[in-house]
């Protein structure tokens, strides 16, 4: 009995995100699809099979419960292989990845298209766009929770808008209060 209660309570805080917290993941396509009936900004993740901080980024920032409940409220959550041969239509066009090979589907492989178009040139990227589909910013390399706060909430309220200089991020960066925990 004791054994049947155990397994049960496990099963309820599973589901329920008490050990882990689950971002809403779409697709490329479907985030666009959707910014056209709610308008939201769009948090990329470009990644690749092969790519170690990227694995981190998944088990350490994207399982935070306030990283997942923010990302899910305020913006469409998009995982995209930098490296994939995906086909994504974006501003017209048809992004693929002509050269990729599959069997270098967990190695490395040629670039897609739509990273290249993005200037992604490191993983993992985050790449931030807003409500309309236009590039906001490509967040290079592995950010804890508290790091990718500053750039969640600042985009999210178009705060970088007013951010012209290296030195008024700068302040902004020192003015930023933290409360994510992790």
């Amino acid at each position: 009995m004791k054994k049947a209660v155990y397994i049960l309570l496990l099963a309820v805080l599973t589901s329920a995100g008490g050990f882990a917290q689950k971002i809403n993941w779409v697709t490329f396509q479907e985030a666009l699809e959707l910014q056209k009936k709610t308008p939201k900004k769009i948090m990329m993740d470009v990644y690749t099979n092969w790519c170690g901080p990227c694995k981190m980024l998944d088990r350490n920032t994207f399982q935070n419960k306030e990283v997942a409940d923010y990302v899910n409220a305020h913006y469409y959550a998009v995982k995209f292989n930098g490296e994939g041969n995906e086909s994504v239509n974006y501003k017209d066009k048809t992004f693929s990845n002509p050269r990729y090979n599959p069997a270098n589907a967990n190695r490395r492989n040629s670039a897609h298209q739509l990273a290249s178009y993005f200037q992604i040139s490191a993983y993992p990227t985050i790449v931030f766009i807003d409500e309309k589909g236009e590039l906001i910013f490509p967040l290079r390399g592995y950010k804890t929770p508290a790091q990718l706060e500053l750039y969640l909430k600042m985009f999210k309220e178009d705060d970088h808008k007013n951010i012209k200089t290296q030195e008024e991020f700068n302040a902004y960066y020192k003015a930023f209060k933290s409360e994510f925990e992790g």
